[in-house]
């Protein structure tokens, strides 16, 4: 094994962790560790270089967050191929960007237009022509009042519990409205919050952002284990437990009444709120919300994102009895609110009527495209919902998903691997998540499901065992 890479931490400033992730790079920019090197064990570097495995385990994960190593479940750390431009982040690659490079986006779930478009469009001019002190002052809680009401009409197939407009507070979406439940309940030096094992990447990024640690916790196919989450949250004296219970993500997992009841139980004893992110439902809920069963120790959280469309960034945060006072201070010092224009079209856009049939109307596409995925891909170890905007593969014994969603980006399909949803010091399964974009043809999104399915069944020599 070549060492040549393993620095000198006597003279070394700042942490430990930071000189061996450049390190790292360096070896792998110079050639000196080459495409596809496993490295040495995290025990085996940090004998050799004497300091902490947990050093080195935070070098490795770092660096395998940033896809220049990968972690292969039972084999070891290995230096991860050059990603291409179609593995860029959604964020920095715009859908039409990604469509005119050719490639198809499952990266993220993508809304068909079914008159949201034309909505927004009208709601837009209309508030245009609002009156001029809108356009010229900050925003009073009380002129967020309609939207807010717009709002609780719109939650209002959903048991949250005894709910009133002003316990709504107007997020910039669901990712928004995690941070600030965070800020508004979170307390020490430290704090902890746990998760399941292989969860919503955006509670770890929101956590990390406030230096909050995260946890995971076993899971089955119900969600979260109750006795687990027992035995953890006394261990950690975790303050909060964020869940995705109607669908989880991205396994798309339902937690059914008499399991929330569980953990609500372990929950109170462990003195320990829960925190729903409920973004991904596109359907009527199959269950009380863990707000609705326990009003006094549960935190709510949505947006119109999965629904009507991504583009307005408006999201929304209801918090337990007694806290609604935190919650509303950590938006308001954090941002004074919404954008009075933004928050206006949003109260027009939930409160047309049309606002509904276009929902369903929507949901009825995206099932379109979940039968066309579950028909190509029924042969494969395949978890799916008619409405859950993506399909969960488990790929077959021997396959890396690391590799596979390589074979897909080299076919020009973008999936997400199983890897970005797992914790830093986490196992992730060989698994990946393929979402419905209901923005191209139903005809290529078939063909690239095929694609896959081709993959799958031609799996080139370095992905086999």
């Amino acid at each position: 094994m070549n060492t040549i890479w393993f620095p000198d931490l006597e003279n070394a400033t700042g942490p430990k962790y930071k000189t061996l992730v450049e390190a790292l790079e360096r070896a792998i920019a110079n050639g000196d560790l080459t495409v596809g090197e496993k490295l040495p064990p995290v025990r085996e570097v940090a004998w050799q270089m004497k300091i902490t495995p947990g050093t080195v385990a935070r070098a490795y994960s770092i660096l395998t967050d940033r896809s220049v190593l990968e972690a292969v479940v039972g084999r070891g750390t290995f230096v991860a191929p050059p990603q291409s431009p179609v593995m860029e982040d959604v964020w920095s690659r715009s859908s039409t960007a990604l469509t005119e490079a050719g490639a198809v986006n499952l990266f993220s779930p993508r809304l068909p237009d079914q008159g949201q478009v034309d909505l927004m469009r009208q709601a837009l001019q209309a508030v245009s022509k609002g009156p001029t002190q809108s356009f010229l002052n900050y925003p009073t809680r009380d002129a967020y009042k309609p939207a807010r009401e717009a709002v609780l009409q719109w939650l209002g197939d959903m048991d949250l519990g005894a709910l009133a407009e002003d316990e709504i507070v107007l997020t910039h979406g669901g990712q928004n409205a995690i941070s600030l439940a965070f800020q508004a309940r979170l307390a020490g030096a430290r704090p902890v919050i746990l998760v399941e094992e292989l969860t919503y990447a955006g509670f770890r990024r929101a956590a990390e952002m406030l230096r909050v640690d995260v946890v995971g916790v076993p899971s089955d196919a119900e969600g979260i284990i109750p006795a687990e989450l027992d035995r953890i949250a006394q261990r950690t004296g975790a303050q909060m437990f964020c869940t995705s219970p109607e669908v989880q993500n991205p396994t798309g997992h339902f937690t059914g009444l008499e399991r929330r009841k569980e953990l609500i139980k372990v929950c109170k004893r462990r003195d320990m709120d829960i925190l729903e992110d409920d973004c991904y439902r596109i359907g009527a809920a199959r269950c009380p919300s863990y707000r609705g069963l326990w009003p006094e120790g549960a935190w709510y959280i949505s947006s119109i994102s999965k629904t009507i469309t991504p583009a307005l960034r408006v999201g929304f945060a209801v918090a337990p009895k007694g806290q609604m006072t935190d919650l509303r201070r950590a938006a308001e010092y954090g941002f004074f609110g919404l954008a009075w224009p933004l928050a206006e079209v949003a109260r027009r856009v939930l409160s047309d009527p049309q606002t509904v049939s276009i929902q369903q109307a929507v949901s009825t596409q995206l099932r379109r495209y979940i039968e066309v995925a579950v028909n190509t891909l029924g042969g494969q170890d395949l978890g799916w919902r008619s409405d859950v905007p993506f399909v969960w593969l488990r790929l077959p014994t021997g396959w890396r998903a690391s590799e596979f969603t390589r074979q897909a980006e080299r076919a020009g399909i973008q999936i997400r691997s199983a890897d970005e949803f797992a914790l830093r010091d986490g196992l992730a399964p060989n698994a990946v998540r393929i979402a419905i974009n209901g923005q191209i043809p139903l005809e290529r999104f078939a063909q690239a499901v095929e694609t896959l399915r081709d993959i799958l069944a031609h799996p080139p020599e370095q992905i086999s065992v």
